[in-house]
């Protein structure tokens, strides 16, 4: 075992500050579960504080606004999985099919940027194009439509958190998938195209099966977060017409924490936590059903 370590005490160096920081906010903080279930009393601390058991998660469960944060979170994420993930699929089989460089590059650096920006850029920007007199609205009146209260209405709330969320990640998420693709072996299609394959029957029993390792790998990793559909992006494009279907778990658990109720804000953290683990193995026992070869263990 030391001699172990000596050999590879350069790259035991390399990993000892990711470990550091890695274990200072990851594990550490995870003493902060107990608050779920005790009285929690700031003067007293953590551990001195009284035991309660599950008292706080009856009350979660029990409250009305947590159930209405619950569906409203399980939407939002049904919508992104359905939409928002397979997007960068096919945007990187696009970017493969594109035979013009700079075009290419031109449509990878157009898609890549918004990632950069932060979403109190990014919602400051939908703001302006879905505004009453915004670039949208100027274009459907253009047609003769009336403008759309796109912020005005809840009905809409989704469908631009679905958009906006396409729009911020499908570019830099697609440089995994068009990293796989770029792997794949040149022969495959040369023999698809002798056996007078198509463009799209190319696409659908070459680059697509090629892909599908890449694709579970990825589900796998996004299933674990399913119920964390992102707090930035909710929470700057909620305005108070459209709060009733914007209230996630998220800024559920961040009112609690601002009225100091942080038993019930642990509490519903430890749900979610629990959730996404569930959510992570049950999801991977069904790949090894489908491929016992496939899965993350």
């Amino acid at each position: 075992m030391i001699r172990i370590i000596q050999k590879n005490r350069s790259l035991l160096l390399m990993f000892l500050p990711g470990f550091i920081l890695f274990f200072l906010f990851q594990y550490v903080p995870l003493y902060g579960i107990l608050i779920a279930f005790k009285d929690y009393k700031l003067l007293q601390g953590v551990w001195a504080s009284a035991w309660v058991g599950l008292e706080h998660f009856e009350r979660l469960f029990g409250g009305k606004d947590f159930l209405s944060a619950l569906r409203n979170t399980v939407t939002i994420a049904v919508l992104k999985l359905v939409f928002v993930f397979p997007a960068p699929i096919l945007l990187a089989i696009f970017l493969n099919e594109i035979r013009n460089n700079i075009f290419r590059r031109a449509i990878q650096t157009a898609t890549y940027l918004p990632y950069f920006f932060s979403w109190v850029i990014l919602a400051g920007i939908t703001f302006s194009l879905l505004g009453s007199e915004g670039g949208v609205n100027q274009i459907l009146a253009w047609f003769g439509i009336n403008p759309v209260g796109w912020f005005s209405q809840s009905v809409y709330f989704n469908p631009i958190i679905v958009v906006t969320a396409i729009w911020q990640g499908v570019g830099w998420g697609s440089i995994v998938y068009f990293a796989a693709i770029a792997s794949i072996d040149p022969t495959l299609y040369e023999a698809a195209i002798v056996d007078g394959a198509s463009r799209f029957r190319r696409i659908w029993h070459v680059t697509l099966p090629s892909l599908m390792p890449t694709v579970i790998t990825m589900f796998l990793l996004y299933i674990g977060h399913f119920l964390s559909v992102g707090f930035d992006q909710v929470y700057n494009l909620t305005t108070p017409i459209n709060s009733n279907v914007a209230d996630i778990l998220d800024t559920y658990v961040l009112r609690r924490m601002l009225t100091m109720d942080y038993e019930l804000g642990a509490a519903a953290g430890i749900f979610l936590s629990l959730v996404g683990l569930l959510l992570v193995i049950g999801s991977n026992r069904l790949v090894k059903l489908y491929d016992k070869d496939q899965g993350l263990w």
